[in-house]
């Protein structure tokens, strides 16, 4: 089922849509159907995360293997 809504949208947030519309469906008609599915994209992320933080865990990490991995992925970060 389908709703009808009214969003307020910045002019450059609208022209990226107008023009991501005309490159997936050839028109700038397109634009409920793009953001249903960026934001269908964007919110299932979510879900993975959630059921991944509550999953069985299959490997064990020591809190100091876990703050190497996380400093040099800091750095990783910070270089790019």
């Amino acid at each position: 089922m389908s709703r009808r809504t009214t969003i307020i949208l910045d002019d450059d947030v609208y022209k990226m849509l107008v023009k991501e519309s005309i490159e997936r469906y050839g028109t700038a008609k397109a634009i409920s159907r793009v953001i249903n599915e960026l934001l269908r994209e964007k919110l299932s992320g979510r879900e993975d995360i959630i059921q991944l933080l509550y999953s069985k865990k299959i490997a064990k990490v020591s809190w100091e293997e876990f703050e190497e991995f996380r400093r040099k992925l800091s750095k990783r970060f910070e270089e790019s």
